[in-house]
């Protein structure tokens, strides 16, 4: 075998192995009762669905619980709805020529129209929240990527059933058609049956398109709701903007049994009348997110088509957010005012407290100074008993001891007014104690005194002539 043929044969075996295969069979039996994959995929899908609203629900300030009440509404009407639309689209499966009217209950058969699902899904779920005094439009936001994550796993159920499928290709993506036979009887049984590994044909898996489109509009509305506020039912139109607008290129590629109209499958024309509607919803709705306080139960709501009256309830609602936040910042003022008064009190406190430990000095250093004046003042005396005029000297040595003993009491910080001041004190305890004694402690009054000398040079002289003056005479 030379190098070009082994190179196509496995190039021919790689196209064939990458064709997707179906599943051998979508009904397991459980003793008398079959285990449908179709079946486990809805119930999966309303599960994820309930489960992931509700929590968004929260998050946007809804009470714990409500899109599960209102789900016990939306959900039996969804699945009516859906059966209805399919039977409604292809009435001659069951009511034409050859076709079973009872067959048209036979919902695990497959059949579930989207479009018929989501109008009496809608229907029962604004009953739901009626009933509740719930937000309509502000559940479907809540609940709009979760519908479409639901969708996605509801399409593996088409899978199973090998249904839905696209028109014969050759592209490696392929998805293979087996053909299935009844176990018991080994009549055909492309529903019930178990495959035999035959393959039928390669098809386009549109199921596969429409799941992954699918997946991509749960990111996109997943996005676009954090990073714009989507609210008011605005993002629901948009996730019904999304899924029509890929539906209508999948429905493209389809070929199993449909009803046209001029030769166009007639879920083409539902996909292009729904998506204007949406589109139309988008755009003249209310801008912005309902606030917490909206979304709680009670009082009376409009309408949804009633755009004006949701209008005037948003800016109300935006109103009373504003309100709210002035009184929340006049609160931050408040407390921070507040702080501040606590802050200077306790300044206060500390200065008042310097202050009274400085008064103290002072005193303390004011009584050191008169204790030390009324020790010149006592040693003045006897100077003058012992020579009869001692006065200026006395005088003179108390000032400077005085000025030394305020200098040691304030521990050398004390100021020239403090030094003044003790001058004064000791010419008035000086001049109170030896009023009359005679003259010339009233002249030494009157006079102003020598200010103190750091040098001992200065006063000295002048002593010692006034002492020798008075020994003559």
């Amino acid at each position: 075998m030379t190098i070009p043929v082994l190179a196509d044969s496995v190039a021919a075996r790689g196209a064939v192995l990458a064709y997707i295969p179906s599943p051998p069979r979508g009904v397991w039996h459980l003793g008398p009762f079959p285990l449908r994959a179709y079946a486990v995929c809805i119930i999966v899908g309303i599960i994820v669905a309930i489960w992931w609203g509700e929590r968004r629900w929260r998050e946007r300030g809804g009470q714990p619980g409500a899109v599960l009440d209102v789900a016990m509404f939306a959900v039996p009407f969804g699945l009516v709805g859906g059966r209805l639309y399919h039977v409604a689209t292809d009435w001659e499966k069951y009511f034409g020529a050859g076709g079973h009217p009872m067959n048209a209950f036979r919902v695990w058969e497959g059949g579930l129209g989207i479009w018929g699902a989501v109008f009496l899904g809608g229907v029962g779920a604004w009953i739901g929240c009626r009933s509740y005094r719930i937000p309509l439009p502000a559940l479907g936001d809540a609940i709009a990527p979760a519908i479409l994550l639901a969708q996605a796993i509801g399409r593996l159920g088409n899978w199973f059933n090998q249904e839905l499928y696209g028109r014969t290709t050759e592209v490696p993506w392929g998805l293979k058609i087996f053909l299935r036979f009844d176990p018991v009887t080994g009549q055909p049984d492309m529903m019930n049956g178990v495959s035999n590994g035959q393959v039928e044909k390669i098809v386009q898996p549109t199921f596969l398109y429409e799941l992954v489109w699918n997946v991509l509009g749960v990111l996109l509305l997943v996005w676009a709701d954090k990073r714009f506020r989507i609210g008011h039912g605005r993002l629901f139109a948009l996730y019904v903007m999304i899924y029509t607008f890929g539906r209508f290129w999948v429905e493209l590629l389809r070929d199993d049994d449909a009803t046209h109209v001029f030769g166009i499958r007639i879920n083409s024309y539902t996909s292009v009348i729904v998506f204007l509607c949406a589109f139309a919803y988008f755009l003249f709705a209310t801008r912005g997110r309902e606030t917490a306080a909206q979304l709680a139960p009670g009082g009376r709501r409009p309408w949804p088509w009633q755009f004006g009256a949701l209008r005037r309830n948003a800016a109300a609602a935006e109103a009373a957010e504003v309100a709210e936040s002035a009184v929340a910042a006049g609160d931050s003022i408040a407390a921070a005012t507040a702080a501040a008064e606590d802050s200077a009190a306790a300044g206060s406190s500390a200065t008042g407290a310097g202050g009274i430990g400085s008064a103290a000095a002072g005193s303390s250093a004011t009584g050191a100074s008169g204790a030390g004046l009324a020790a010149a003042a006592g040693s003045g005396d006897d100077a003058e008993s012992v020579s009869g005029s001692g006065t200026d000297s006395g005088s003179a040595a108390g000032g400077s001891a005085a000025a030394s003993t305020a200098e040691s009491g304030s521990g050398g910080a004390a100021s020239d007014s403090t030094v003044a001041a003790s001058d004064r004190t000791a010419a008035e305890a000086v001049s109170g104690e030896d009023a009359g004694g005679g003259n010339e402690i009233g002249t030494v009054r009157d006079k102003p005194a020598d200010p103190v000398d750091d040098e001992d040079t200065g006063p000295a002289p002048a002593t010692a002539a006034n002492t020798a003056e008075s020994r003559k005479n």
